[in-house]
């Protein structure tokens, strides 16, 4: 039951009875709220929401508009351009970021300022050499000597671990305009390259010298042994035997090429089989430039897949919009699609080189990020073009194409822009995303 008051008239007592239900002319003769107007409190100003699509869409229609008119200047004048910045790739060479700390190391971590501090007040002494004393890892090549037969320490695979050390010592690398030996490179201990201590004890007595673990008395030094010899049986911090040895071969860093050219001149020759031949012993040997060329290996094996990447690229696109019917079929405009994701690379990366910019050996990956990018705009615009009338001119179709997918582009390419900046802002391999930047 609904309780219906009637309004009181003038010069009459108000009067309150109950009804079934309001007529349908007393419902609508009262209103069930007020009207709203400019003076209702609640009344929300109109304003205006697309004042940066608006503008952004009238600047695209214009392009499109060009591009339709002039449509030889913008399928020549791209070419130019990235045939000029494609010289840049001439500097590749030179302009390539090795170093694995650099790259996925930040600028400013703690650790690198632990790093100074220890620098500025413990610097290394040249002159006396220990590697407990170096800053960084150091430039050295790494030997690890195992035995074949029961001990590293006896006679004969002792023999041929210290045949070994001397072939090292021997090894010389063509420098540009002379010979370049282990002698010149050497880090120094009293004026004479810094020698293996282990071999040191064990070259003394010809293999019969007690060594105990973990630390060994040798004339006035303590040496310890973990890091030296492996797979040891010890009997009351005497070592009875050892499977394994290593040796390390420090290299100045003062003239940081001629060192680099010995170690890769180093891997070489074990590469090659060229080491002396060994029947007691088996050898493995690591460098300190091992890691960042394994990296650098890896990095340009992805190269080859560039064409194959491309080629299925290519191969969907053109599959997606081919049309029995002449006049939609769009099979070269797929094919052009991704050749301009193509020229994008060769021009911002050719642009970056001929700035200046160091290219990170990570940046190889980025072309297959940025082709998916360019695949996914171009077919944007071939859904746009296929929504407008094909009575139109080209001029006034490709004007309403750019129109019509300016947002959903620029959203996407604004998107990934400002995550690359983010990146950028941040210290650990910037260079990436600066490349990728570029390429949006």
């Amino acid at each position: 039951m609904l309780v219906w008051r009637k309004a009181p008239q003038v010069g009459l007592e108000p009067q309150t009875h109950q009804r079934a239900e309001p007529s349908q002319a007393h419902c609508a003769a009262v209103p069930l709220c007020p009207p709203l107007n400019n003076n209702t409190p609640l009344a929300m100003p109109a304003r205006p929401t697309d004042c940066v699509q608006k503008p952004l869409c009238n600047v695209l229609h214009e392009l499109g508009r060009l591009v339709g008119q002039y449509p030889w200047y913008f399928l020549v004048v791209p070419l130019l351009i990235s045939a000029a910045f494609g010289t840049g790739f001439l500097f590749l060479k030179e302009r390539e970021a090795l170093d694995i700390e650099d790259q996925f190391t930040p600028v400013d971590g703690p650790a690198k300022k632990e790093r100074r501090f220890v620098q500025d007040h413990f610097p290394h002494l040249d002159s006396h050499f220990s590697p407990l004393r170096l800053h960084t890892e150091g430039v050295y090549a790494s030997l690890i000597a195992v035995s074949l037969s029961s001990s590293i320490f006896s006679q004969e695979a002792l023999e041929e671990v210290l045949h070994l050390d001397r072939w090292v010592r021997r090894l010389t690398v063509q420098s540009t305009h002379h010979p370049v030996t282990y002698a010149q490179l050497c880090v120094r201990d009293n004026g004479r390259c810094a020698s293996n201590i282990i071999l040191d004890i064990l070259n003394e007595t010809a293999g019969q010298t007690e060594l105990t673990f973990p630390f060994h008395q040798f004339h006035s030094h303590r040496v310890f042994l973990g890091s030296r010899v492996g797979g040891m049986q010890v009997n009351s911090s005497r070592v009875q035997s050892a499977r394994a040895i290593q040796l390390f071969y420090y290299l100045t860093e003062d003239n940081i090429t001629q060192s680099f050219a010995w170690l890769h001149y180093f891997t070489a020759m074990f590469s090659n089989g060229s080491i002396p031949e060994l029947h007691q012993v088996s050898v493995s040997h690591f460098t300190s430039l091992s890691r960042q060329d394994e990296l650098k290996g890896n990095s340009k094996s992805v190269i080859p897949f560039f064409s194959v990447t491309y080629f299925l690229a290519i191969t969907f696109s053109i599959l997606s919009c081919s049309r029995f019917d002449c006049v939609r079929n769009k099979v070269w405009v797929a094919i052009f699609g991704v050749l301009s994701a193509g020229l994008a690379v060769l021009s911002s990366f050719g642009m970056l080189l001929l700035c200046g910019a160091p290219f990170p050996l990570t940046v190889a990956t980025s072309p297959f990020l940025i082709l998916g990018i360019g695949v996914d705009d171009m077919f944007i615009m071939i859904s746009c073009w296929q929504q407008t009338s094909v009575l139109d001119q080209v001029e006034a179709r490709l004007a309403n194409t750019y129109k019509e997918a300016a947002v959903s582009i620029s959203i996407t390419t604004l998107t990934d822009i400002l995550k690359n900046l983010e990146q950028v802002k941040k210290t650990v391999d910037k260079h990436v995303d600066i490349h990728q930047d570029l390429n949006e």
